[in-house]
C-alpha cells in the first residue's frame, strides 16, 4: 500500500525545484544589493511566543505540541516574531538600523487550497530601528523591485493603521483589535454584526465604513481627513517618496492586517492570476521588542509567500548544461577520473552506475538532456585521448584528454 503525502503539503520535482532556486537567488540578490543579510531562526519555538500578542485564538491555527519536558512548542507560523525574539536576545549591541532578511518554511493548520498549503515558505526582510517614514519606504521599495523583477504582475496597496486605530479610541482597545481583524477579513456581515453586539452605533460606526471604503490616488488623504482628526503627515510623505522614485501603488485605508503588533504603515501586494488567494506580499511597520523583554524598538518589514509567487511569476530556470561520461565495460575507473575532472572545472559529469551497455548509455544521455558524450573506449585510453560527440549536431572528435575542456563549450 503506498503512502500518501500529508494533506496540505506538496512534493517537488527536479525541474520546479531548479525553477524555485532561480527565484529565490534572484530574491536574495535583490535583497543583498539594499544592505540586507541573511538570518535564520529554529523550525520549532515557544508556544508562547506567538500567543503573547495575538492571543489563545490564534492556536488552532497552529501546530502546536509537548516536548518530553512538557515545554508548549509550536512549528513557526510565520518569521516576523522569532526575527524579534533573535533580536531581543542576540543583537542588543549591534549598530541600527539593522537589515535582515530570511528564507524558510512556515506551518499552519489551514483548509488547503489552490496557492494555501499547511507548509509553505516564506521570503521576507526586517528593516530595525528606524521610525522614519524613509524606513517604510526602502521596505516597500525593496518588495516591489523583488515581485518586478522576477515577473510577477501585481498591484501595490499602501494603507496605515494607524488611522483606524486612533478611530476605534472609544471602543477600547480589545474591541477595536476584533474590529481589524474583521476588516482584514473583508468579512463586512460580520463586522456589521460585531458593531451591533458591541452598540456601536450612528456617527463612529458611519465613520469605520466609510474609512475601509476610501481606496485611489492621494486624494483619500483628503477625504480621510473629513472623517477622522489625525495627522496625515508621515503617509503624505511618504507616498510623495514613492510617486518620485516611480513605484506605482493605490491608497488603501482599508487595509487593516490582522496581527496586533502593526502600528503604522502598512501594504499589501496582489498578483494576477491566483484567484482568490491572491495577496502575495504583506508587512509593514510595527513594534514587537518591547513584548519580549527588550526597549522599545520601531521596526518595518515583508514577507512574501514564496509557494504563491513560483505559480504566477514569469522567469525560467537556467539550464543545466551536463556532460554524459560513457564507458566500455572495465574502464569505469577512468570515467570516473575524467568526470571529476569535468566537475572540478565546473562542469556537471554524469557517469552511468546501471552497468549499461554502450548504446543503452547513449540512449540515456539523450533522454536527460546532455550536449555531450565524452565516451571513453580502449583504444583512446592508450593513447591518452577521448572521444568527444555534440548530441546535438552528432559530430564527433577525437582529442587529446588534456584538451578536452578547451571543447567543451557551453552558452554559446
Amino acid at each position: 500500500m503506498k503512502i500518501e503525502r500529508p494533506r496540505g503539503t506538496r512534493d517537488f520535482l527536479p525541474d520546479e525545484m531548479e525553477r524555485r532556486r532561480e527565484i529565490e537567488r534572484k530574491m536574495r540578490k535583490i535583497a543583498e544589493s539594499f544592505g540586507y543579510r541573511e538570518v535564520m531562526t529554529p523550525t520549532f519555538e515557544h508556544l508562547e511566543l506567538f500567543t503573547r500578542k495575538s492571543g489563545e485564538g490564534i492556536v488552532e491555527e497552529m501546530y502546536v505540541f509537548k516536548d518530553k519536558s512538557g515545554r508548549d512548542l509550536a512549528l513557526r507560523p510565520e518569521l516576523t516574531a522569532p526575527v524579534m525574539r533573535m533580536f531581543v536576545n542576540e543583537c542588543s549591541v549591534m549598530p541600527r538600523p539593522l537589515r535582515f532578511y530570511y528564507f524558510a518554511n512556515c506551518f499552519r493548520y489551514e483548509r488547503p487550497q489552490k496557492g494555501r498549503y499547511r507548509e509553505f515558505w516564506q521570503f521576507g526582510v526586517e528593516l530595525i530601528g528606524s521610525k522614519s517614514y524613509l524606513a517604510d519606504a526602502e521596505v516597500i521599495i525593496l518588495a516591489d523591485k523583488i515581485l518586478k523583477e522576477v515577473g510577477v504582475k501585481f498591484s501595490l496597496e499602501i494603507g496605515h493603521v494607524g488611522i483606524m486605530r486612533h478611530l476605534l479610541k472609544p471602543v477600547g482597545e480589545e474591541k477595536a483589535s476584533k474590529i481589524m481583524r474583521l476588516i482584514d477579513k473583508e468579512d463586512r456581515e460580520g463586522l456589521e454584526r460585531y458593531l451591533e453586539e458591541i452598540r456601536v452605533e450612528g456617527d463612529l460606526r458611519e465613520k469605520i465604513f466609510s474609512l475601509v471604503e476610501l481606496k485611489g490616488d492621494e486624494s483619500v488623504i483628503d477625504e480621510a481627513k473629513e472623517i477622522v482628526d489625525y495627522d496625515f503627515s508621515y503617509l503624505e510623505r511618504l507616498s510623495s517618496l514613492l510617486r518620485d522614485v516611480g513605484v506605482d501603488f493605490i491608497l488603501n485605508l482599508g487595509i487593516a492586517r490582522g496581527l496586533d503588533y502593526y502600528t503604522g504603515v502598512v501594504f499589501e501586494c496582489y498578483a494576477e492570476g491566483l484567484g482568490a488567494q491572491k495577496q502575495v506580499c504583506g508587512g509593514g511597520s510595527y513594534e514587537l521588542s518591547s513584548l519580549f523583554g527588550g526597549p522599545v524598538t520601531p521596526s518595518t518589514g515583508f514577507a512574501i509567500g514564496f509557494d504563491r509567487v513560483c505559480e504566477v511569476c514569469r522567469i525560467e530556470e537556467k539550464k543545466r548544461d551536463v556532460v554524459a561520461v560513457i564507458s566500455f565495460k572495465g574502464l569505469e575507473s577512468h570515467a570516473f577520473r575524467v568526470a571529476s575532472k569535468l566537475r572540478d572545472a565546473g562542469i556537471t559529469a554524469v557517469v552511468d552506475v546501471m552497468e549499461r551497455n554502450l548504446k543503452k548509455q547513449m540512449s540515456f544521455a539523450n533522454e536527460i538532456g546532455a550536449k555531450y558524450a565524452v565516451i571513453i573506449a580502449p583504444e583512446e585510453v592508450k593513447e591518452g585521448k577521448v572521444a568527444i560527440k555534440n548530441l546535438e549536431t552528432q559530430e564527433q572528435v577525437v582529442i587529446a584528454e588534456g584538451e578536452m575542456l578547451k571543447l567543451l563549450k557551453f552558452g554559446e
